[in-house]
Parts: structure tokens; sequence; C-alpha cells
């Protein structure tokens, strides 16, 4: 086996025209098109670093409108429960001093009655004290007859409660 120069000139030769060939019409479009999806790639990664930071602020946010709608709420709660509790004490308050005036006012047509009571009882026994006495006149009254005047009177005023 002996060594050829020639056929490796050849060889050479063929293989700078196929490098020339691929350079100017296959690895040019080739390494433009890796170049470019590198950019893409590189671009792309740049939105995902851009959208996750951009998340975590809109989660920062999304933290501070949680918290402030809690305080809110637990503000409004604090405020109800705050409000029932002084219209509880006003509710009662306004029943007690009600009952209050109805007792009193109870009071005062209890002692009207009462006064109206003793009032007719007063002219009840002035008339039969007249009755009496002039049942008395009438007639000269014994022992006997005073015990049963006595008695129907007692009768009488019984009979008329």
């Amino acid at each position: 086996m002996s060594f050829v120069w020639e056929n490796f000139v050849w060889a050479i030769l063929a293989f700078l025209i196929l490098y020339f060939l691929l350079q100017k019409y296959a690895f040019g479009p080739l390494f433009d098109v890796m170049e470019k999806r590198r950019e893409l790639v590189q671009q792309q990664l740049d939105e995902a670093a851009n959208s996750r930071s951009q998340a975590q602020v809109y989660v920062e946010e999304q933290k501070e409108a949680l918290a402030t709608a809690r305080k809110d709420a637990y503000d409004i709660i604090e405020q109800a429960k705050q409000t029932s509790v002084r219209q509880a004490d006003e509710i009662i308050g306004g029943a007690k001093s009600e009952a209050v005036r109805l007792k009193e006012e109870a009071a005062r047509d209890i002692e009207s009655e009462k006064n109206k009571a003793v009032a007719a009882l007063r002219e009840e026994v002035g008339n039969m004290s007249v009755a009496i006495a002039s049942k008395i006149l009438e007639k000269q009254v014994d022992e006997k007859d005073q015990e049963q005047l006595v008695g129907q009177y007692l009768k009488e005023v019984g009979g008329k409660q």
C-alpha cells in the first residue's frame, strides 16, 4: 500500500471546495437560524423572568389587599358589636323607665281608686247612719230592736259590697 500524493491533494481540494460551498450555502443559513433560535430563547427567558417578577408584585399587592379587607371586616364587626350593645342598653333603659312610669301610674290609679272607694264608702256609711238614725227616731228602740237594726244594717252593708 503506497501513499499517493495526488489523491491526497485531490481529496484536500475536494474537501476545501465542499467546505466553501457548505460555508456559503449551508453553514451561514444554519448558523443564522441557530442564532435566531438563541435570541428567541433568550427573549422568552427574559419575558419569563419579567412575568415572574410581575407575578410576585401582584401577589404582594393581593396580600396587602387581603390584609386590608380583613382589617376592614374586623372593624365593621367591632362597630356592629358596639352599636348592638349601645342599642341594647338604650332598649333596656327605655324599658326600665317605661316600667317605672307604668308602676307609678298604676300606684296613682290604685290610690285614686282607693280614695274614690273610701269616699263612696263614707257616703254610704253616712247614708246608712242617717237611715239608722231616722229609723231609731221613728220608734223607740229597746235592746232587742237595737240588735235587729244593727244586724239589718250589717246585712245591707254586706249586700252592697
